[in-house]
């Protein structure tokens, strides 16, 4: 069959599983693609119409694989000044003209501009505008709309409208404020129930699905009006011929003027760093670990912004959150795009009456949580554990963007870098001299795949796109040894993106070294940190919990080793199915029993990226075999399995065994093999014991219960089981 004839069927077989996750993507893009646009002070189908035009325009000219397109978060500070300013029509106007930006980045192959602002920078100018959207939003939340000159005084308010809403009089108010608190506990404890049903589901449409039950209660049981005051109620979507009538056409009128192109710039520059750094970040989440063709990527999300605006819609960029959730479901391709658009305008279609029945404050809560997980004190706490200079450039960067603008906000970050970099190393000349000169020298090392890379100098945000280049056009599943003993400085910037690039190569079978800084030290133990030439620092120790205790109690019962610390080399559990989407921490308290054969863990991993993280802490069980098996994973049967089953899932029916199978849900590629593996003793092994998550790799099993950390009692119960299961393995 030709390589043309086989990716057509590929595409066809994964078409299932794209249709499926484009339909739950959808589904959160709907309330945010609203919300968005009513905290820009835009028409509420706006967020929708730039969701449409994203979704169909990237997904057919795009150069990523599976991120989605839609409104973003980090343009609501900057689209609401626009709009402000310069009025709707000039606003869309403006948007027009961002969008040709863009498309021009993308032709002049400008993808790199991310690697030139430091990281610490970044997150000072994420953080902002997580505080312009959550300052914003908090009073609408509240059922309380104040206008206000600055983005500080918005926030100053916050304590004041809380004691307004505590002594609300009218109920009107009362129940839109309850509907945006309630909106928001949804949203901040949603995610810790791990529930497989219930988070087929995301929690902004648990939001939507509860707000229209809650006016159809009103409507249909109590025969009242719904109680919420109707101001604090979404206005009329529009139908689409209305949209039509009424489109808002741009008006050029103020194209001569600073203020409108110092939006084109502000909008500009945002909407390409979230869109450059939310692609960098889903291509790390991609199971196939494919690179985005970035300045493809540019180019179209341009092209889709200019449609976006000549429709009236809002910029389009590359979103983290939604493009998370699409990976997480299953998505190999940009058709699942494509269909999270489909969705929308059939959303629009049939059920637009229905959002009207939405209250302002419950979208708010939405956006109000979303600005808080950009801004949140864990942001902080992160980043001072890399280093105390790196908290002064995040500060820097956030103080200056709420106070004077995002421009110089993130070019007040690049100079406080800077500024930094050069007392710490008590020189300028180390960067004068040498941030023109070559400083990378990369070569494959004579009949080897190896890979080595030598960094002289100084490496830091400012040179850092040499490296990359050279790095990029080395295949992933190759040995690389980058070499900075002949660096001087480098930077959090660099080491963290040489921690990425690890994690990158260790999932497709390469080999990532990073050698030469046994010389260099830092402040911190945080493996982000910058490395200089600096006295060692001090070791802290860190006492053990009682849970901690209690295992080390139960090494010594059962003579088990036991170690409470945190180790990152986990190359045991690259391979299995389970992580391809996750990324893995680290693993602290093992239980390891003959020579680690059996290697019970706590572990921490991550879902997603960016304001989509969720990081989740289980206890986990690892089975070394003697032998090869086949690969597979082995469920309980239920509800959401059969579902499964029509978006290209197949069940291996083990013969003789009609029980077993209507029990449990089997997958993997070699049935025959599989089949085989289940023979009489192995089946009557799960038949008769508690269920568990099991997975194989061909060389070794991982079991776990439920994703959390397990109890003592739990902890016994499933070493027994991995024993046990180890013997019927074997023999």
């Amino acid at each position: 069959m030709s390589p043309r004839k086989n990716k057509i069927k590929d595409f066809l077989s994964a078409l299932p599983k794209n249709i499926f996750s484009g339909f739950v993507v959808s589904l959160i893009a709907l309330p945010l693609g609203l919300g968005l646009a009513m905290a820009s002070e835009a028409p509420p189908i706006a967020g929708i119409i730039a969701a449409v035009v994203g979704g169909i325009v990237v997904s057919i000219f795009g150069g990523s694989h599976v991120t989605i397109a839609g409104p973003g978060n980090g343009l609501v500070g900057v689209l609401l000044v626009a709009i402000t300013s310069l009025g709707i029509e000039s606003a869309y106007a403006a948007i027009i003209c961002s969008g040709l930006l863009i498309l021009l980045l993308g032709f002049f192959r400008m993808g790199k501009l991310a690697d030139f602002f430091p990281s610490s920078a970044i997150q000072g100018m994420l953080a902002a505008i997580g505080l312009i959207i959550l300052g914003k939003q908090f009073h609408i939340m509240f059922a309380h709309k104040i206008k206000r000159e600055d983005t500080l005084d918005y926030l100053f308010e916050i304590p004041f409208t809380i004691n307004d809403a505590i002594h609300y009089e009218n109920k009107g108010l009362i129940f839109a404020a309850l509907a945006g608190v309630i909106s928001l506990a949804i949203m901040m404890f949603y995610a810790k129930i791990r529930n497989k049903y219930l988070q087929l589901i995301p929690a902004p449409m648990w939001i939507v699905i509860l707000s229209i039950g809650f006016s159809y209660y009103f409507e249909i049981v109590v025969h009242e009006a719904n109680p919420i005051a109707k101001e604090y109620m979404i206005s009329g979507i529009p139908s689409i011929q209305a949209i039509i009538a009424d489109m808002h056409l741009p008006n050029f009128s103020r194209v001569g003027s600073i203020p409108f192109w110092s939006s084109v710039l502000a909008i500009t520059l945002i909407a390409s760093i979230e869109s450059l750094l939310s692609i960098k970040a889903v291509d790390k989440l991609d199971p196939e670990k494919r690179r985005s063709n970035v300045n493809k990527d540019l180019k179209a999300l341009g092209l889709a912004t200019m449609g976006s605006g000549l429709l009236g819609g809002l910029n389009v960029v590359t979103v983290i959150a939604r493009s998370s959730v699409n990976v997480n479901n299953g998505a190999s391709n940009r058709s699942s795009n494509f269909f999270h658009a489909t969705f929308l305008v059939l959303f629009i279609v049939l059920f637009s009456t229905q959002l009207t029945r939405i209250p302002l404050p419950a979208l708010m809560a939405i956006l109000v949580y979303t600005g808080y997980k950009l801004a949140s004190p864990n942001v902080i706490k992160k980043i001072f554990s890399i280093g105390k200079e790196q908290l002064i450039i995040f500060f820097a960067t956030l103080l200056i963007t709420l106070k004077i603008g995002l421009i110089t906000g993130i070019l007040a970050g690049v100079l406080t870098t800077l500024i930094i970099h050069i007392v710490i190393n008590k020189t300028v000349s180390l960067f004068v001299r040498n941030v023109m000169k070559p400083n990378v020298l990369m070569y494959q090392e004579g009949g080897q795949d190896n890979y080595y890379v030598s960094v002289k100098h100084f490496c830091s945000f400012l040179n850092y796109y040499k490296l990359k280049d050279k790095l990029d056009a080395v295949p992933e599943d190759k040995d690389v040894i980058v070499d900075f003993s002949l660096c001087s400085f480098v930077d959090h910037t660099v080491m963290e993106n040489m921690h990425n690039y690890q994690e990158l190569f260790k999932k497709r079978d390469g080999h990532f070294d990073v050698i030469g800084l046994d010389m260099h030290d830092t402040d911190s133990k945080h493996p982000f940190a910058l490395r200089r030439l600096l006295p060692v620092p001090n070791i802290i120790k860190n006492n053990l919990t009682r849970r901690q205790t209690s295992m080390e109690s139960l090494a010594e019962d059962y003579e088990l080793n036991y170690n409470s610390e945190k180790q990152r080399n986990v190359d045991f559990l690259n391979h299995f199915l389970f992580f391809n989407t996750k990324s893995i921490n680290h693993i602290y308290n093992q239980l390891s029993y003959k020579n680690n054969a059996i290697n019970l863990f706590d572990i921490e991993f991550s879902e997603g990226e960016f304001i989509a993280k969720e990081v989740v802490r289980s206890t986990m069980l690892h089975i070394q075999l003697d032998r090869a098996i086949p690969e597979f994973t082995l469920d309980r049967e239920g509800f959401l399995e059969k579902v499964y089953a029509f978006a290209g899932f197949k069940d291996i029916p083990i013969q003789n065994h009609s029980d077993f199978s209507n029990r449990f849900y089997l997958l993997g590629d070699n049935e025959e093999a599989i089949c085989a593996f289940f023979n009489d003793d192995l089946v009557h092994f799960f038949e008769s014991n508690p269920y568990y998550h099991i997975e194989s790799n061909g060389e070794s099993l991982l079991i776990f219960g439920k994703e959390r950390l397990a109890s003592v009692k739990e902890i016994k119960a499933l070493f027994d089981f991995g024993k046990r299961l180890k013997e019927v393995v074997t023999h």
